[in-house]
Parts: C-alpha cells; sequence; structure tokens
C-alpha cells in the first residue's frame, strides 16, 4: 500500500512539473470556410514555407477549390515550370537541407494533424533573438528548433525576459501585432486545409448521414409502435 501511494504522489509531482514547464499554447481561429483567409494562406505559404518544406500531398489544382481560377493560380503562385496538377513539392535535395540546416525540413502537407493547428499557430508566432545559436533564433513552443524566423521582416525581433518567460518586441516589423496575427492566423488555416482538404466536404455529408439516421429512427420507432400496437 505503501509503494503504490509513493508512486501515486511521485506522478502527480511529475505531472506538476510537467505542467509548469509547458508553454501557453493560443487557439488559433481556424476558419475552413473563409475562402479569402485560404487564399492569403496559400500566397504566404507559397512565398515564404515551400522554399524549404514540401507539401508533396498536395496539388497546385486543389486551390481551385479555394475560389482561386487556374489564371490567377499560373500568374501568381506557379513561379517554376511546374503544372497546375503537380505537388508542391521543392527542388532542394534531402542532403543539402540537412548540411545547411542540420535537419530535412518536414513536408508540411500533414503537419496539422501531427501537431494541430493550435501548434503550429503558437510556434509562428514564439520566436525570439538568441544569438547563442548559430542561426541566430530560438523558439518558446519548440525550444532548439533548426528553423530560422523566415517571417521575422514582418513580425520584429522579439526577445525572452528569462525571469518572467514572457517574449518582448525588441525591434518592430513591417506589422503590428494584429496585423501579424492575421497574416499567421491565414498561414494556419491554410496548412489545416492541406491536412484534410475534403474535411469540409466529409463534414457537411456526415450531417446528412445524421440527419438521414435520424429520420430512419422515428420511422423505425413509429413501424415497431404499429407492428406491437394489437400485442399485449
Amino acid at each position: 500500500m505503501k509503494r503504490i501511494l509513493v508512486l501515486f504522489l511521485f506522478l502527480v509531482q511529475s505531472s506538476f512539473v510537467f505542467a509548469s514547464d509547458q508553454v501557453a499554447i493560443e487557439r488559433a481561429p481556424i476558419d475552413l470556410s473563409n475562402q479569402p483567409s485560404l487564399q492569403k494562406g496559400a500566397r504566404t505559404f507559397i512565398n515564404y514555407c515551400l522554399n524549404c518544406h514540401s507539401a508533396k500531398y498536395m496539388r497546385y489544382n486543389k486551390l481551385l477549390d479555394i475560389g482561386l481560377s487556374k489564371k490567377e493560380i499560373k500568374k501568381n503562385l506557379l513561379f517554376t515550370g511546374n503544372k497546375i496538377g503537380d505537388p508542391m513539392e521543392i527542388s532542394m535535395q534531402t542532403e543539402e537541407s540537412k548540411k545547411w540546416f542540420g535537419a530535412t525540413p518536414p513536408d508540411l502537407s500533414v503537419v496539422a494533424r501531427s501537431r494541430g493547428s493550435d501548434w503550429i499557430y503558437s510556434y509562428m508566432k514564439g520566436f525570439y533573438r538568441d544569438n547563442s545559436r548559430e542561426i541566430g533564433w530560438n523558439n518558446v513552443v519548440y525550444v532548439n528548433s533548426a528553423m530560422p524566423h523566415i517571417l521575422w521582416e514582418l513580425q520584429g525581433e522579439q526577445g525572452l525576459d528569462k525571469a518572467t518567460g514572457k517574449l518582448i518586441t525588441n525591434k518592430p516589423g513591417k506589422l503590428n501585432q494584429k496585423e501579424y496575427d492575421s497574416v499567421i492566423t491565414d498561414l494556419t488555416n491554410f496548412i489545416t486545409y492541406m491536412s484534410e482538404p475534403n474535411q469540409l466536404k466529409r463534414k457537411k455529408i456526415g450531417f446528412y448521414v445524421i440527419g438521414f439516421l435520424l429520420v430512419l429512427l422515428l420511422l423505425t420507432i413509429n413501424l415497431k409502435k404499429e407492428f406491437w400496437k394489437d400485442i399485449k
């Protein structure tokens, strides 16, 4: 009994220590029905992220589903010789990425499924200057991340107050905080969309199926009553 009690106290204590080390993850205001947001997120993703990160499970022609035309995709989002039906892949080789970054940048097609939208949103807001690192950046959500802050010109430079663990703005960027949060919201929205482009259709079909089953349930109950009304 004593051993069980000691083990229980150890687990409780460990959970408190673990919780105290956790960074607060912000809620991402995701709205996959917001096509303008998805379009802006796609533009940010292709301009900033697709240089190092691939999205091989996402094709350019899926951007038609978020309200873009083929002409708009070819003119504004296809900067290489890729065709509109090609997947969003990059030309950088794995060996080169490991040499430059120390690790291969992950494919972002399904990162929203593995990490979650809230994690991505908080991660993109969590960069701060860290001169002790070779890349000059660190992140409060993913400590010692190999990724530099690609949007620092937009957000500016943040520093980490070691006493409080909070981020402070040392140098403002081209955007104010509200504008930068909007950019990150759109980017997170699009990355979430890429993880399952048909999820809105799937959810819509799900509501129809549930509605059909409810109607079928009512019919079944009434049919059962009709069959058994004369049986005592």
